[in-house]
């Protein structure tokens, strides 16, 4: 199992990861009797970064982990998120990166998770109203406390993760990352590189659509969260499944899946670079980690970083409440 090293720590994590938000919300019904199979297939193939965080089902993502992690704790690094605080109907109800919020959502993915130390502890989204010193200084509190081993970042823009990493090492910046979303190498990904931080990039498959899998919403769940996303609207999906045909006559010319394509360009965007595809099931899991086996000649990157330019997506990829989030700190 090829191995890539979080950041400047000694923590060695599987090259591609598994995202587990899926298997408690955002993408239809969970079915946690099959999420507990796919988690224990993934540590034993070797994929061993799990992430997941405070705020997927409310708590419920975290309490599904704690009933694999006890028994697995040496075969695995966990990362967990705080920031995001629970709403109405089980959607996000607010940004509070407060110190007193950080402190209590340790406390409480700890106890859901079952451990005694979080490997990776991210704060989930930038709170404009706590200055980022504050909110980084409190995780570097928990580092010292023996409660979090490293810190990270998501979503944040290239001047927060300047600020925040003067005030302690940030180890990871998790962001949204793949072919039809290829923003971050513009400053976020330099920056990183830069300052010794591994890049995670959450959605590399584009919420499952650079698989293939996603040609209509019709077969999708109503609250399924692709339906409330631009690119997958109307005439941005019409327009967008264009591109995806690109990736499939690719793959088909390597004889892999276009799902594995689009693994295998970002893994050769950089060692620092740490993918976690999401998924609930064990046939996509294995399909994903085969892609680590999968080198992609200059020759091919060019080919298809030209069938995918930066603004070759149509559509925003969130909606309007959803962009009010990211963090666009310039100073």
């Amino acid at each position: 199992m090829t191995r890539r090293t979080l950041g400047s720590s000694n923590i060695e994590v599987s090259a591609i990861g598994l995202g587990c938000m899926g298997m408690s919300q955002s993408y239809g019904p969970g079915d946690d009797q099959e999420s507990i199979k796919t988690l224990h297939r993934a540590l034993d193939l070797g994929v061993n970064f799990l992430d997941t965080a405070a705020i997927y089902g409310n708590g419920a993502n975290e309490r599904l982990l704690g009933r694999v992690i006890p028994n697995r704790r040496s075969d695995l690094v966990l990362a967990t998120k705080c920031g995001i605080r629970a709403g109405a109907v089980g959607r996000p109800g607010g940004l509070d990166g407060s110190p007193e919020e950080i402190r209590r959502s340790c406390e409480e993915s700890l106890q859901r998770l079952n451990i005694e130390v979080i490997d990776l502890f991210y704060l989930h989204r930038i709170d404009p109203k706590t200055p980022i010193e504050d909110s980084v200084g409190t995780m570097a509190e928990l580092v010292r406390a023996g409660k979090v081993r490293h810190i990270g970042l998501s979503e944040a823009a290239p001047a927060t993760i300047r600020r925040a990493h003067d005030v302690h090492p940030i180890t990871a910046v998790q962001s949204e990352y793949s072919l039809w979303w290829r923003d971050p190498e513009t400053q976020v990904l330099p920056v990183c590189l830069e300052l010794g931080i591994t890049f995670v990039p959450f959605c590399p498959l584009g919420r499952g659509f650079l698989s293939g899998r996603v040609s209509s919403l019709d077969p999708l769940d109503d609250e399924d969260l692709r339906r409330r996303l631009p690119r997958f609207q109307g005439d941005n999906l019409a327009t967008n499944r264009t591109l995806v045909a690109r990736l499939e006559a690719f793959a088909v010319e390597r004889g892999v899946l276009p799902s594995q394509i689009a693994l295998a360009w970002i893994l050769a965007k950089g060692d620092h670079i740490v993918p976690i595809p999401g998924t609930k099931r064990r046939a996509y899991l294995e399909s994903n980690a085969a892609a680590m086996e999968i080198s992609l000649s200059p020759t091919e990157m060019t080919q298809l970083e030209t069938l995918f330019p930066p603004d070759a997506a149509v559509g925003e990829r969130y909606n309007t409440q959803m962009a009010q989030w990211v963090d666009r700190t310039t100073v």
